[in-house]
């Protein structure tokens, strides 16, 4: 009798150059979750309006979804690490221009609507940018491993993307009563270097799309076409789209800490932190013991106690209660993250990667930004705490939903369609 052979949990590591695209990625990650928080605190500061929080997600999602198609196609007609370059450099930029902006010394010479102006963008020419890493990024990875190793990869390509994101947001909390809001940007720009030092050691891939020149409307159409049509995929971007559209209570972190918790920007720091360490956590778990099997109902279920804990953080008045309340919301979007990664990266073709992924950032890539719009208006429209309720109560319904209406993605077990 065979014996099933163990799963080595650190086997994608092996290939030296995955080792650089990790690193690659928490530096980007890094800088982008810092920025994105110092801009969050900064903002809040100087309006005292959470619409204004909602105004930040709105200016990058504009772009991050207006050129996301336009950007898939244009990743799967070009060489991945020269576009990825690009693009490090145009965020270094940003970044750099971003530092000058809140320097005390020019800030004192500023209006306070030039500032917010200025920032906002700022924000929407990142938005620009991120519209062409994204499916850059997500189509290099499909490039460094074979394809039995995908799955590992993506479960650590994840987790780094959560460690990111777990001290990324905590070193902003407490960098901002530390250093300040400038010496905080200044590191932003140190993490851009130090993805752009990982992504020069990654060779440089071929072009593996064998319809290079095709005209953009067909290739755009036949990307669109292949999400639409392959089920899978689909359900799983449409549920993580509505999960965070509608869950994204961490837009409205700063009103908490600031009005309602009223714990400071140390405080902040921890809240925001806590659901990248539940996530993290997650994915370090499921480097050795993968999520595959009856992926459907893990999927479903992660997503339904994340919109429970999203309506416990909004209900909460306690500090603690909030902090394992969001701790909870990234465990279970840590499962919902490691599955959903794992879908796309196993039933999507190399030729492809580029426009299924603009189209993923559509559905769920920039949720993350429509949900802070959906958050601020929400919340100036039925209040803070009433806001955050509300998105929890909409996402645990479009669950019940999905799988009330798919029983073939309810049923989905990923370990039987790699055995075939």
């Amino acid at each position: 009798m065979a014996t099933k052979k163990k799963r080595d949990p650190f086997s994608s590591l092996k290939i030296k150059e995955f080792r650089w695209f990790l690193l690659m990625r928490l530096g980007i990650v890094l800088a982008w979750s810092i920025q994105f928080v110092l801009i969050e605190w900064e903002v809040y500061r100087l309006t005292k309006d959470p619409w204004s929080l909602g105004l930040i997600g709105l200016m990058e999602v504009i772009p991050a979804i207006g050129l996301a198609l336009f950007a898939g196609h244009v990743v799967d007609q070009n060489e991945k690490k020269g576009m990825l370059l690009k693009c490090f450099s145009a965020l270094a930029i940003i970044s750099i221009a971003m530092c000058l902006l809140v320097k005390p010394e020019i800030t004192e010479t500023l209006s306070k609507d030039f500032i917010l102006n200025s920032i906002y963008c700022l924000v929407f020419l990142g938005g620009i940018v991120r519209a062409f890493i994204i499916p850059s990024v997500f189509s290099l990875l499909g490039l460094l491993v074979p394809n039995q190793e995908k799955p590992n990869a993506a479960a650590w390509s994840s987790s780094t993307w959560q460690f990111a994101a777990v001290f990324g947001p905590a070193f902003a909390g407490f960098a901002i009563s530390w250093i300040g809001i400038y010496q905080s940007m200044l590191i932003v720009v140190f993490c851009i270097i130090i993805g752009i030092i990982g992504l020069l050691q990654i060779e440089k891939k071929p072009i593996l799309n064998p319809k290079l020149g095709e005209p953009i409307l067909k290739s755009l159409t036949e990307g669109i076409n292949f999400v639409f049509n392959n089920k899978t995929i689909l359900n799983a971007i449409t549920l993580d789209m509505f999960a965070v559209l509608f869950g994204g209570a961490v837009a409205l972190i700063p009103v908490f800490a600031q009005d309602i918790l009223k714990v400071g920007s140390e405080g902040f720091g921890i809240l925001r932190a806590a659901p990248a360490v539940g996530g993290l956590l997650t994915m370090l778990i499921a480097t050795y013991i993968p999520l595959n099997k009856n992926a459907g109902k893990k999927l479903l279920t992660a997503v339904f106690l994340f919109g429970v804990c999203i309506i416990v953080f909004g209900l909460s008045k306690s500090f603690w209660i909030s902090v394992i309340a969001l701790f909870l919301s990234g465990i279970t979007d840590g499962i919902s993250v490691v599955i959903r990664q794992t879908i796309l990266h196993l039933y999507t073709p190399d030729t492809m990667r580029g426009r299924v992924s603009s189209v993923n950032s559509i559905f769920v890539g920039s949720s993350n930004e429509l949900g802070a719009f959906e958050s601020g208006l929400a919340s100036r429209m039925l209040g803070v705490v009433n806001a955050v309720v509300f998105g929890g109560i909409i996402t645990m319904m479009v669950v019940t939903t999905m799988g009330a209406i798919s029983p073939e993605f309810r049923n989905l077990d990923i370990d039987k369609d790699l055995e075939e």
